[in-house]
């Protein structure tokens, strides 16, 4: 959906009030489709931009909701995600606070450095012994905790803040 592609752009590009009326038009389309994921997913994009903009009870009530969607519907790696962006509060507007550090876990820390090398999720399974399965949920908490959305971005934000 339009409203929701736009509304995603304009909260990547960091401006989360032009990106909220979108991100609402978005969320109604999808209730009023009976479309529960896509309006989930939605609300997780409108409680980011009500972060960013510094409104923690409509950031609260837009991850309530959508936490009890992907509950209802089963979506587990989607609600791992809302936890660990519930949890980082280090964590607005999908970027990383100033000042703060998120904790990645030793095994985090390893595959980011796999990462860093330019290695592939396959070539970072062999290397660690793990599946590309795990190497990808790994890189879904590595992502969230760093407020990123590429390797690329979550290389230099490790290599900026003495991750690695």
């Amino acid at each position: 959906m339009a409203a929701q592609a736009g509304g995603s752009v304009l909260l990547a590009g960091g401006d989360p009030a032009a990106a909220l009326p979108r991100l609402r038009d978005a969320s109604r389309a999808w209730l009023q489709l009976r479309m529960p994921y896509e309006r989930a997913r939605t609300g997780v994009l409108l409680g980011l931009a009500c972060a960013a903009l510094g409104d923690p009870t409509s950031v609260d009530l837009e991850f309530g909701s959508a936490r009890e969607i992907f509950a209802e519907l089963g979506a587990r790696p989607d609600l791992r995600r809302l936890e660990v962006l519930s949890a980082a509060p280090s964590v607005v507007d999908g970027r990383v606070r100033p000042g703060t550090t998120p904790a990645l876990s030793p095994r985090e820390r390893e595959v980011l450095a796999h990462v860093a090398a330019g290695e592939t999720n396959r070539t970072i399974a062999a290397a660690l012994v793990i599946s590309e399965h795990t190497v990808g949920r790994h890189l879904e908490n590595i992502f969230a905790k760093l407020g990123v959305t590429t390797r690329a971005a979550a290389t230099a934000y490790a290599y900026e803040h003495g991750i690695l």
